[in-house]
């Protein structure tokens, strides 16, 4: 009776952490929005300071309890850098997506990533494609449809960067999940590779807000714009919590999660992130879906359900920019 009550209470320790990082994780989009909105702030320069703002902390911590995670074979650094750069792709088109499409959109767009990450997996490394996943997937792909506004001809016209940002943070965001996937498999530490992985897009980041200087959607005109002087105090505090808490608290609270759930049921959890998100934008910015738009998201969600409930057991990565995004 004693280990039924243990492992009862562990599974619901399990489903109260991987509920915590889905609301962790939701806030992502919503300071965005709120630092996009209120400061003007440019979306490659939030990115930017965003990453920054990771590994301050995430580097201090593993220098002090963990310093050997840092050192890492040098025939892994080629791999770190087109890690990064991918994730400072990512990290561009999800700023910019959430500053042009708003919070709720941007984050429901973004998990057509799971489509992708399953087509890229099926082409790339060979993963198995049954019929149901392959629904899932064309069932995902018509829901990003329906949310991006795509079937009408009016948002072409008045928002195709909205449209191409928010698609492709989705498809950055696939790329990303199977590099990470792949490179866990490699043996590197998770938290040493996060930190390396953002410190490069960080360098990335930088480099393109310096070589575009403002001709590039969302990159500081000039190298003062960097350091973004309509920022006060409450605005520098809200990009140091967007960095902290989302990214390093949701990721930490989905990890505490594995140790008593399945990865597929911790996955399952974490797709509750675009409902609490709508949830919190329709109270702060006064975002409202349309009726379209929430069949879309509605198909989206589902697809990844069915995505994640017909794949097989494999060792996951947390979702981090959902993590990351």
């Amino acid at each position: 009776m004693a280990i039924v009550t243990e492992q009862k209470g562990n599974v619901n320790r399990g489903y109260l952490f991987a509920f915590l990082s889905a609301v962790i994780l939701s806030t992502t989009g919503i300071m965005i929005r709120y630092l996009t909105q209120n400061y003007a702030l440019p979306a490659l320069v939030l990115a930017f300071w965003r990453d920054l703002f990771v590994i301050l902390p995430l580097g201090l911590i593993l220098l002090i309890f963990r310093p050997k995670f840092l050192k890492i074979p040098l025939h892994f650094l080629p791999l770190l850098v087109l890690y990064g750069l991918v994730l400072a792709i990512f990290n561009s088109a999800w700023t910019l997506s959430v500053s042009l499409n708003g919070a709720a959109v941007a984050t429901v767009l973004s998990y057509c990533s799971a489509a992708f990450t399953a087509i890229l997996g099926w082409l790339i490394l060979r993963e198995h494609m049954g019929w149901g996943k392959m629904a899932a997937v064309l069932f995902s792909l018509s829901g990003c449809v329906l949310v991006s506004g795509a079937l009408y001809s009016d948002a072409w016209k008045g928002n195709l960067l909205g449209i191409f940002t928010g698609v492709g943070a989705g498809l950055c965001y696939a790329f990303y999940s199977l590099m990470g996937r792949a490179y866990s498999q490699r043996g590197l530490n998770i938290w040493a590779m996060q930190f390396y992985t953002f410190s490069f897009a960080a360098i990335f980041l930088f480099i393109f807000n310096l070589l575009f200087g403002g001709t590039l959607p969302g990159t500081a005109p000039t190298l003062a714009d960097m350091f973004w002087s309509r920022l006060d105090m409450k605005g520098w505090a809200i990009l140091f919590i967007l960095a902290a808490v989302p990214t390093l608290l949701g990721f930490g609270a989905y990890n505490v999660s594995l140790t008593y759930l399945p990865s597929s049921v911790a996955n399952l959890i974490a797709t509750l992130e675009p409902v609490f998100t709508t949830i919190i934008a329709y109270f702060l910015f006064g975002e409202v879906l349309t009726f379209i738009q929430l069949i879309g998201g509605a198909m989206i969600v589902g697809g990844v359900v069915i995505i994640r409930l017909t794949e097989k057991p494999a060792v996951s990565l947390p979702s981090s920019e959902h993590t990351a995004g």
